[in-house]
């Protein structure tokens, strides 16, 4: 399902919750959300394996989202989401030639299964960080995704209630930026 209606937002801002450097608020418009942060909060000088969330804007390139959980379809969204199956991959590991980018599974390095168990990858959009070029251990799978319950830290990922995801989506394009803040 495409969504087409208005004009998509062009900036989502997220700032650190004042205290808690592992959540943050995305104001999307009109709407502000609280969302997840990586577990060491963000960084300036993100690297792969550090759980920080990277500062700076993000776009958003494009998104996935689990058919098998969702039985109408693709969420409505502006952007092309493909279907996970069991056999979708991203390669984490810093000296591979497709490291950051998808992989079909099995892959022989390290890779993150895109058909989680948990509900995180039921929609999952990824950003542009660290894709062109892939400079290794600058970090990989930055992506926005949904939370777990109770808003526990990610990896360096941006996570937001289910809820809030499928009000966010209709509303962005493919030029939205993410902008973390400090």
């Amino acid at each position: 399902m495409q969504c087409k209606a208005g004009k998509p937002i062009g900036l989502i801002e997220v700032r650190r919750r004042p205290g808690k450097p592992t959540e943050g608020l995305m104001t999307v418009g009109p709407l502000v959300v609280r969302c997840a942060l990586g577990r060491t909060g963000t960084s300036m000088l993100k690297r792969e394996g550090d759980g920080a969330t990277p500062i700076g804007d993000l776009r958003l390139l494009h998104g996935y989202f689990r058919a098998d959980r969702s039985p109408s379809g693709p969420p409505g969204s502006r952007f092309r989401l493909a279907p996970i199956d069991a056999r979708d991959g991203w390669c984490d590991a810093p000296g591979d030639r497709n490291y950051n980018r998808p992989v079909r599974l099995p892959y022989p390095t390290s890779h993150e299964r895109m058909a989680r168990q948990d509900r995180l990858y039921d929609v999952c959009m990824v950003s542009d960080w660290n894709m062109r070029p892939a400079i290794r251990n600058r970090g990989s799978a930055i992506f926005f995704h949904i939370a777990r319950p109770g808003f526990p830290p990610t990896e360096g990922c941006i996570a937001v209630a289910p809820l809030a995801m499928a009000r966010i989506l209709p509303l962005i394009g493919p030029r939205t930026r993410i902008r973390i803040h400090r």
